[in-house]
């Protein structure tokens, strides 16, 4: 199964994370792609900025070295992304970045590695942590 990584996933998988249980390796060693959106350099970005984050530098260097050193490929931000993330079936929270990971989780096919139990506990996204 190919992934997609929440931007806390790509922060606790970067910076090698005690809290990165082994079944979440496992998945990531079995996984044939794994995704980033680019909505994570968004939420990178202004984490940073308000100090909730601290990062060895800039956010944006920071991530593409990740997605680099990690293998990890961008998966682009579609249309069909964008009016999926506003048409999530059931109840969903109104943040935008979760509504777009989640969104191309469901339009991709992908397993979404997310620590964020909002996502974990919606019924209509593969998710795991």
């Amino acid at each position: 199964m190919n992934l997609l990584l929440d931007t806390c996933a790509i922060l606790y998988l970067s910076m090698g994370d005690a809290c990165v249980k082994s079944t979440t390796h496992a998945l990531l060693g079995d996984a044939e792609y794994v995704f980033v959106s680019p909505i994570s350099s968004a939420e990178l970005a202004c984490l940073q900025e308000r100090g909730r984050i601290k990062l060895p530098q800039h956010w944006k260097p920071w991530l593409r070295k990740a997605v680099h050193q990690n293998g990890w490929e961008i998966k682009p931000i579609s249309l069909e992304i964008i009016e999926e993330a506003y048409s999530l079936p059931g109840k969903f929270h109104a943040d935008p970045a979760d509504r777009i990971l989640t969104a191309t989780a469901r339009q991709e096919k992908l397993l979404l590695l997310t620590t964020d139990r909002k996502i974990l506990e919606y019924p209509h996204v593969h998710s795991d942590w």
